[in-house]
This record gives structure tokens, sequence and C-alpha cells, in this order.
């Protein structure tokens, strides 16, 4: 029978000093012991005491934590001292709570915190020096609060930071020198805010700036010069501004930005002027606004464009040569839109587009679209393949499901003008004219009209000469300059179809049906027309005029007349009234003597 060991002997001393141990190590393990409300997994250097109902910080955190989070509790205030004890802090997360006020020297002791989070708490505002102490922070979060202004200097000891968020505050005001000291400063975002102009004095002080980002504010317009200090800035996002409706030419001057924002703002218009310069720029955003067109040869500045989005507009036309010079361009999104076509002639080259979007675009399959079909498998549609949403033999069906281009499909019709007979429309000098000119094909043709002076009236052009919707050359005010041979053209994807028609404008003779119909064009603030009138009209007004002129001189002839009648009369009168010398005086005419009284 073997012996027992005994209490004393080694192998009961190593079991007993294991029993002994294990505790131990388990709590040297993390330094101390875990606050009983938190969470300390083994092995980890993070506390986790986040909505826990907590009113206060609690004690007894291992001072070797390097992440704490304390989000969604009840804390109120933040107290000198509270982190005293955390030196090796790398992160702190106070987002969610109640905090209002946060006395200064707070966060005094945390040199090493490099990330702090104040989202959605109570503070008014960014007392000066509450941020003492914090070398190393590079990322600091005061979103969701009821910060109402930003005062000089409230970020002054934070010449690390990196990153800043404070949208979605009652901001009403940024002091131009709100960031002064913010030398590294590379994101700013400014979400949700009352002020409705762009802080350009505060954001000067960001020479570092490379992402800003304005969301959800109330400002009319950019100025000129807005961003002019920040160089160094690569990404603008401008979005959800609903009063913003145009952009000054110069309001991003000084930019070398690569990425622009500005969706979901009120432009009606692409801004050519104010991104003309940016030569740098490769990515280009302009969702959500009611953009109709595009205009070709305007975008021909941005060499280095590769991406361009309109996605969710009003955009109806992209016209010819609308990306022309964009020899890097590989993406276009241009879904949800108007758009019935895209041309090849759009693009600089189609060899270098990569992704193409038109889904949701009420396109019309016809040859215009026939380049977008043999390319379709080189394209990449991001799986909304575009449909044919007005050719009745295809409509429904996707391009990726069609293997060939079946005969009578993707074809165009050349035009045609219905009606060539020469047309001799004589009209007097100041009536309206019409020369009509109707035309058919698929799709449907532009009409256009050459002038004599080999000047083309395009569709849509305002002034005295107008091209109606149904072709027609509409002449609110013939001059005898309008006279001559005028060309209508129709022209579509197919080709093209002319005609000719002759004006003759001839000088009218006077009369009341001419005058009124005058009268009333040039009454008519819609009509932008000359203050010219016809030969009748005045020859009237010419002997409106004499008569009474012809009067009033010969009244004033009679009247001098008689005035040089009586001015004769009275002149005799005061000779004949001139007293004579008496006898025995003589008078002397000497030019050395004067007249003498001579005695008897």
């Amino acid at each position: 029978m073997a012996a027992k060991p005994l209490p004393d002997s080694p192998s009961w001393m190593s079991w007993r000093t294991l029993l002994f141990l294990i505790p131990a190590a388990f709590l040297v393990g993390f330094g101390e012991s875990c606050p009983s409300k938190c969470v300390c997994p083994a092995h980890n250097t993070a506390v986790f005491c986040n909505s826990r109902n907590l009113t206060t910080v609690p004690g007894r955190i291992p001072p070797d934590s390097e992440f704490l989070d304390l989000s969604r509790n009840s804390l109120h205030t933040l107290r000198e001292g509270m982190f005293s004890r955390l030196w090796v802090l790398k992160e702190l997360d106070l987002s969610h709570n109640m905090i209002s006020n946060i006395e200064e020297q707070t966060f005094n002791c945390l040199r090493n915190l490099m990330t702090l989070r104040l989202k959605g708490n109570r503070l008014d505002m960014v007392p000066e020096g509450v941020f003492t102490g914090l070398p190393n922070l590079s990322i600091l979060d005061i979103s969701e609060n009821r910060i109402l202004v930003f005062l000089d200097h409230s970020f002054r000891d934070l010449s690390n930071l990196r990153k800043l968020e404070t949208g979605d505050n009652h901001l009403v005001f940024i002091s131009s020198q709100a960031f002064s000291g913010l030398w590294s400063l590379q994101q700013l975002t400014l979400e949700k805010c009352n002020i409705t102009s762009v802080p350009t004095e505060a954001l000067s002080h960001l020479r570092q700036l490379v992402e800003l980002r304005l969301k959800v504010l109330n400002v009319t317009t950019i100025p000129n010069y807005a961003f002019q200090t920040l160089h160094h800035l690569k990404d603008l996002e401008i979005h959800r501004w609903p009063f913003l409706t145009s952009l000054q030419s110069e309001s991003l001057s000084g930019l070398n930005i690569t990425s622009l924002s500005i969706t979901k703002c009120n432009l009606h218009d692409v801004p050519y002027k104010a991104i003309k310069h940016l030569a740098h720029l490769r990515f280009l955003d302009l969702s959500y606004n009611p953009i109709s067109v595009i205009q070709g040869k305007r975008l021909v500045d941005l060499s280095r464009l590769q991406e361009f989005h309109l996605t969710g507009g009003q955009l109806a036309t992209i016209q010819a040569h609308a990306f022309q010079g964009l020899v890097h361009f590989r993406l276009l999104n241009v879904s949800s839109n108007d758009l019935q076509t895209l041309e090849e002639k759009v693009f600089h080259s189609v060899g270098n587009l990569e992704v193409l979007r038109l889904d949701r675009n009420p396109l019309a399959c016809d040859c215009r679209l026939l380049w977008i079909v043999r390319r379709r498998r080189r394209l990449n549609f991001e799986s909304r393949q575009p449909i044919c949403s007005t050719n009745s033999t295809r409509k429904g069906k996707t391009f990726h499901k069609i293997s060939e281009v079946p005969p009578g499909h993707f074809r165009c019709r050349k035009p045609k003008i219905v009606d060539k007979a020469l047309q001799k429309v004589n009209v007097e000098e100041g009536g309206q004219a019409n020369l009509t000119c109707k035309s058919e094909g698929d799709p449907p043709p532009v009409v256009s009209w050459v002038s004599p002076q080999n000047v083309t009236l395009d569709m849509g052009r305002r002034g005295r000469m107008v091209v109606l919707p149904d072709g027609s050359l509409k002449i609110h005010y013939a001059l005898l300059g309008d006279s001559g041979s005028y060309h209508c053209i129709a022209s579509n994807a197919a080709g093209i179809d002319m005609m000719e028609a002759y004006l003759h404008v001839s000088i009218p003779l006077f009369n009341s049906s001419a005058f009124a119909n005058n009268a009333s064009l040039l009454s008519d603030p819609g009509n932008q027309l000359p203050f010219l009138v016809d030969l009748g009209t005045l020859v009237g007004i010419l002997v409106i005029g004499v008569v009474p002129f012809l009067c009033s001189v010969m009244i004033c002839f009679v009247f001098i007349f008689l005035w040089s009648k009586g001015r004769g009369n009275a002149k005799h009168h005061v000779i004949e009234s001139v007293p004579r010398f008496p006898r025995g005086y003589k008078a002397i005419t000497n030019k050395n003597r004067t007249p003498t009284k001579k005695p008897r």
C-alpha cells in the first residue's frame, strides 16, 4: 500500500501554490478588479460601462485601460479629477449622456487620449480652455448638442486634432478666430446648423484641411473666394442646401480639389464658370438638382475628370460634345432622369468608358443608341440595365437580353419635309410674317432656319424671329432688310432635309389698322421690338405736327411786325419833343472845347 504524501512534500506544495495563484493571476492580468457595473474582457484593455444608467464615472477602473465606454448613461457634469488615474487612456466615449457642463481641467491628465466622443449631449457652448491637457487628441466629436456659438479660440489647445465633427447643433455664429490653433485639422463637418453664410474667415485658419463637409444648411449663396486659403483641400461636399440656386463665378477660386459634390440643392444649371478652373477635379456629383441640360463643350477645361454623376434630376438633353476633351472619362451616371437618348458624339471617346448608368430613363431605342448595343458586353451597367421604354417592338427588353440587333430595330428614318414647294410670302414693313416647314422622321427632326444674312435661327431662340415647335419661322415685326431667301433645315441622327422660302417686305401705305397693329406689338412687353413706324404713320405725324408749327410761326411774325411799328412811332415823338436852344446860343462841337454860352 503506497504511502500518502506528507502535507509538506513538494507535490502538495505545488498544488497549494497553484490554487493560491490562480485568482491572483486573473486579477493581475488586467491590473485591478473591474467595476461592478462594467464589463472588462479578459486579455483586453477595454472597459465597457455603456447603458448602465450611471450618474457618475465609476471607481476602480483599471489604470492601464486604453478604451473606456461610458455612452448612453445619465452623466450630467464632468468634474476635475474624474479621469485622473487613467494615464494611458487612448479613447473615451461619453456619447448620448446628459452632459451640460464640463469643468476646466477635466481632461487635464489624459495626455495620451486620441479620441474623445461627446456626441448627443446637452452642451450649449465650448468654454475656452476646456480641452486643455489633450496634446495628442486627433478625433473630437461634439455633434448633436445644443451649441449656439463657437467663440474665439474654442479649440486653441488642440494643435494635433485631425478630425472635428460639429454637426447637428444650433450654431448661429462662428467667430472669425474660432478655429485658430487647429493647425493640423484635416476633416471638418458642419451639419444641420442655423448659420446662413459660409464662415470664410473662420475657415481661413484651417490651412491643412483636406475634407470639408457642409450639410443641411440654409445658406443661399457661396460668395467669391469663399475657400481661397484652403490650398490642401481635396474633397468638398455641399449637401442639402435648398436655397442654393447658383454659384458665383469665383466662389471656388483658389481650390485644388479632386472631388466636388453639390447634391440635393436647387441648381438649375451646371455651374460651368465656378468649376472651370478646377483642373485637378476627378469626381463631380450634381445629383438631385433640377438640371435639365448638359451643354456641349463647356466641361473641356476639366481635363482630369473621370466620373460625372447627375442622378435623380430633370435631365432631358445631353448635347453633342458635352464631354469633349475628357480623355480620362470612364464613368457616367445619369439614372432616374428624363433622357430619351444618349448619342455617341457626346463623348470624347467611348473607348475609355467603363461604367454607364442609364436606367430609369424613358429611352427611345433607335439608331442613336446603337453604339451602346454594340458595346454592351464591354460596358458595366452595375446590374441596372437600360430599358427601351418607347419602342413598341422591344418595349421592356433590357440590352443584355438582346443577342443581336434584329432587322428594323435600332434604326432611324431620315427627315422629310412634307411640302417643299417654294414659298413666297409678301408682307408690309411692320407686319408679321410666317414661313412654314413641316417635317417628319424617326427620331423627330430638329428644325432650324438660316436667314438671308446667313444667321442660324434655332428653336428656343428669343427675339424678333422665333422658330415655333411645329418648325415654322415667325417674324414678329418685318423690316425691309429681312427680304430674301430663307432655308429650312430638318435634321436627326439619320440625316438632313432642306427647303427654301422667299420673303418680300414692302413699304406700306398709311392705314389705321397697321398703326393699331404696330401699337399693340410695341405695347406688349413680351415682344422685344425696335421702335419703328411705317411711312403712312410718319406722314400722319408730320401733318399733325407741321400745321400747328406754321400757325405758331405766323403769329410770331405778326407780333414782331406790330411791335416794330409801335417802336418806330415812339422814336419819332421823342425826337420832336427835344427842346431847342434859344437865340444867342451856339453849339460848339470842337474836339478840344465844350459848348459855351456867348453873351449878347
